[in-house]
């Protein structure tokens, strides 16, 4: 099975998006560097609305790029999938799309789009791994990311760390209950106003 990496761009006080679920200033290092993530001016990845693609630092770029190759299904929770209209049935990475969900897909909504709305995290993980096969599982983080930590399905844990403190809003692991223990971070990339980190789950 392919590696499962609960991921997220998120505030040194550990906010992944104000009250409003606005993201403010944490995404702004996809935007304020030289070299694209994806090579030969793939638009695939460009949800910003502006019609160009994410340019970042070398350093950011060499980082991202080969993880969003990698990644074959994401996980997201139904709060996500509505505000972003599942991105219009384009996942920014991977083929698959996971949505934990009570709620059925939309009527009529791109029946074409290989999204699969699952109740529970943990049958979420099952379906992610058989479509995902030997590449990533990438978890948004947030409340359904965390109960999937908590219920010991996460290798990975994913950090782009921007130096901005929110105050307050949604908390990368959601409302998780008691302590996880993560190993000592294997990987430290120093971006242009973002830190990424990978810390493996400590079994």
């Amino acid at each position: 099975m392919g590696t499962v990496i609960m991921h997220n761009v998120v505030s040194v006080d550990g906010f992944i998006a104000d009250e409003s679920d606005d993201v403010g200033p944490l995404h702004d290092w996809y935007f304020n560097g030289d070299t694209p993530i994806r090579q030969g001016g793939d638009q695939r990845y460009d949800h910003s609305g502006t019609g160009s693609d994410f340019m970042v630092s070398r350093a950011s770029a060499e980082y991202v790029r080969p993880i969003w190759e990698s990644i074959g299904v994401i996980v997201m929770g139904r709060r996500l999938f509505d505000q972003v209209n599942g991105w219009e049935g384009r996942p920014p990475a991977g083929d698959h799309v996971i949505v934990v969900s009570h709620r059925p897909r939309p009527d009529g909504w791109h029946p074409e789009a290989s999204y699969h709305f699952v109740d529970g995290v943990a049958a979420a993980i099952d379906k992610a791994q058989e479509l995902a096969g030997e590449r990533t599982v990438a978890v948004n983080a947030g409340d359904v990311g965390g109960q999937i930590l908590a219920a010991g399905l996460v290798d990975e844990v994913a950090m782009d760390v921007v130096p901005m403190v929110l105050g307050s809003g949604k908390r990368y692991f959601g409302s998780i209950d008691g302590p996880h223990p993560l190993e000592d971070p294997h990987v430290v990339v120093q971006g242009d106003g973002v830190l990424h980190l990978r810390f493996k789950v400590r079994r």
